[in-house]
């Protein structure tokens, strides 16, 4: 097996994995009358994405997100030909996990999709935020090479379970991965272009301001392992 199909199946899996627990979290939540909370689902979807960060950083570099392999190519820190392939993995490995999830425990919660429950407009906003948030702390772990090691998965992991515990108003995806995944497995496409249209332009608006504020300090390659 080449390197590149190491890479492409690392970020499906890893994909896959963040659905399947991250989504999974919402679903046990809705199954057990709350048991988990807002609090829980916010530590599991830290806990697994960590684990992945530290798991497949050095096979892929842990994207495990359209945005983020997107916001990288956008400033010229991954390779142009290797966007689609990397995305097309992401969204295979998440519609994998979700339909994994339905399989096993049915269509509970929509499985675990993500539907904004304020106006689209305000929705995007917070999507914005989010996902900004999140690819300053990505791209500063992944680019600059004084982080130290084991940082980049405490880093990220911490940031998306930051949002996540703020994210009832439309879920805190970040991912538009994440979301397709549920939004097919549950036929649920409310408002479904936002968790595309959010991440990705945010996370290439932060990647252009991290440039510029670390400059010529940022290494050359952007990963997370």
């Amino acid at each position: 097996m080449t390197r590149d199909v190491r890479r492409y199946v690392a970020e499906a899996l890893g994909t896959g994995l963040l659905v399947a627990f991250g989504a999974g979290a919402v679903m046990t939540d809705a199954i057990t009358g709350g048991a988990l909370g807002a609090t829980g689902i916010a530590a599991t979807f830290l806990l697994v994405v960590a684990a992945l960060v530290a798991c497949l950083g050095d096979v892929s570099g842990a994207h495990l997100n359209p945005a983020v392999t997107v916001a990288f190519w956008s400033v010229r820190r991954f390779p142009g030909r290797e966007v689609l392939p990397y995305v097309a993995a992401q969204c295979a490995g998440a519609v994998v996990g979700a339909l994994a999830l339905r399989a096993a425990l049915g269509p509970v919660a929509s499985v675990g999709a993500t539907v904004p429950r304020v106006p689209s407009v305000v929705a995007f906003g917070v999507e914005f935020v989010f996902s900004f948030a999140l690819f300053l702390v990505i791209a500063a772990v992944a680019t600059d090479p004084r982080t130290p090691a084991g940082v980049a998965p405490l880093a990220v992991g911490g940031t998306v379970g930051l949002c996540a515990l703020q994210g009832a108003l439309t879920g805190a995806s970040m991912n538009p991965a994440r979301s397709l995944g549920p939004a097919v497995a549950a036929a649920t496409y409310a408002a479904h272009w936002l968790y595309w249209a959010a991440p990705v332009a945010r996370r290439v608006a932060a990647a252009r301001l991290s440039e510029w504020l670390r400059g010529a300090r940022a290494h050359p390659a952007a990963s997370l392992g």
